[in-house]
C-alpha cells in the first residue's frame, strides 16, 4: 500500500515563505496524480493544488494562485509544495494525497494520504 510522509511545516510569519515535501514509500509514485489538502481547525479539509503524474498539468486553488507552487521529481519519489507569501488564513495542517491514474481536484477521488504537517502563520 502507498505511504506518504510530508515533512516541512513549521510556524512562520506572516509573509514567510516555506517549502512541503511529500515522499512515498515502497511503491514509486510515478502512476499516481498527486494533491495537496489543508484542514484549518474547525474547518472542512480543501484542496490546495494537485498535479498530473508527469508533472505537465497543474491545477490551484484561487487562494493559492500565485503564492503556491507544485511540483514533483518522479525519480526521488518526491512532491513539493512551495508556499511564498504566507498569510494568517493560510494556517492549517497540510495533506499530501495520491490517486492512480488521472488527476483529480475531488477529494473524495484520492484513496492515500499522509499524516499531515502543521503550517502556522503569525501575523
Amino acid at each position: 500500500q502507498l505511504q506518504l510522509v510530508e515533512s516541512g511545516g513549521a510556524e512562520v510569519q506572516s509573509g514567510g515563505s516555506l517549502r512541503l515535501s511529500c515522499v512515498t514509500t515502497q511503491y514509486t509514485l510515478e502512476y499516481y496524480s498527486v494533491a495537496w489538502f489543508r484542514q484549518a481547525p474547525g474547518k472542512e479539509r480543501e484542496g490546495v493544488v494537485c498535479i498530473s503524474i508527469d508533472g505537465g498539468k497543474t491545477s490551484y486553488k484561487d487562494f493559492a494562485k500565485g503564492r503556491f507552487t507544485i511540483s514533483r521529481d518522479n525519480a526521488k519519489e518526491m512532491v513539493y509544495l512551495q508556499m511564498n507569501n504566507l498569510e494568517p488564513d493560510d494556517t492549517a495542517v497540510y495533506y499530501c494525497a495520491a490517486k492512480r491514474g488521472a488527476w483529480s481536484a475531488r477529494r473524495g477521488e484520492y484513496d492515500y494520504w499522509g499524516q499531515g504537517t502543521q503550517v502556522t502563520v503569525s501575523s
